[in-house]
């Protein structure tokens, strides 16, 4: 498999209903200048054909569908994954570290063309009062701190994020352990459904590896410019 190298750390998120609305940004983006995520609403209306088109068109592709299951399905669901030419995807890592090494040894099997495997910490979207309501007496950020340990520990490359959790983890797991950071929203940009945001700017200096950036590149006047001054100004820190 071979692409055009991307020194670029911004995946844009896909979250299209449709095939359509989604190849029409595409279209408009450059392989050299970022990543794409594909979550589970568009991979469940357009399947693996649609994840194949857009490695067809030379991007990386992160399928994000945080599997979490028995070890053997995930297993075998990441396998198949791998097998669509994903340069990422995920699982979750409350599945526990028993099915997270029995998800890195089935894309292991594909060598050199493995893509890289990471797990879901404690989603963006939740605070401590999600905790308390399912009974956890933890913080947000000892919740991830155990996950991340157990990513680390069952030989996974790295985890979900949230930007605000970046430098502890930074830290904690060493350079090498890839943080995947969504909840990024540009300075004058509105949170929508995320509680737990920083900008790009302060989320790479915080110590993340990549940054998710949906609505604020795919609901732009022009995706292609935002992107741009996004990957200028990263390129300045």
């Amino acid at each position: 498999m071979s692409r055009p190298q991307t020194t670029s750390p911004v995946i844009v998120a896909l979250d299209f209903p449709s095939e359509q609305e989604t190849i029409q940004l595409v279209e408009r983006l450059d392989p050299s200048l970022c990543r794409l995520k594909v979550g589970k609403e568009l991979f469940t209306r357009c399947g693996p054909a649609l994840v194949k088109q857009l490695v067809d068109k030379d991007f990386d592709v992160f399928l994000d569908l945080k599997y979490h299951d028995i070890p053997n399905t995930v297993a075998r669901a990441c396998e198949a994954a791998a097998d669509l030419g994903v340069w990422m995807l995920n699982v979750h890592a409350l599945g526990g570290e028993k099915m997270m090494s029995a998800a890195r040894e089935a894309v292991s099997r594909n060598g050199t063309e493995a893509p890289l495997l990471i797990a879901v910490t404690w989603l963006t979207s939740s605070g401590q009062a999600e905790l308390d309501a399912r009974g956890l007496n933890t913080t947000p950020q000892q919740m991830v701190s155990r996950l991340a340990g157990m990513t680390q520990n069952a030989g996974l490359a790295g985890v979900v994020c949230s930007a605000q959790e970046a430098p502890m983890l930074r830290e904690q797991m060493g350079e090498d352990f890839l943080l995947v950071t969504p909840g990024i929203r540009l300075a004058d940009a509105e949170k929508d459904d995320q509680c737990r945001v920083v900008t790009p700017e302060k989320a790479m200096q915080d110590g993340s590896s990549y940054l998710v950036i949906g609505r604020p590149i795919t609901q732009a006047d022009d995706p292609c410019q935002v992107l741009q001054r996004i990957n200028n100004d990263l390129a300045n820190i």
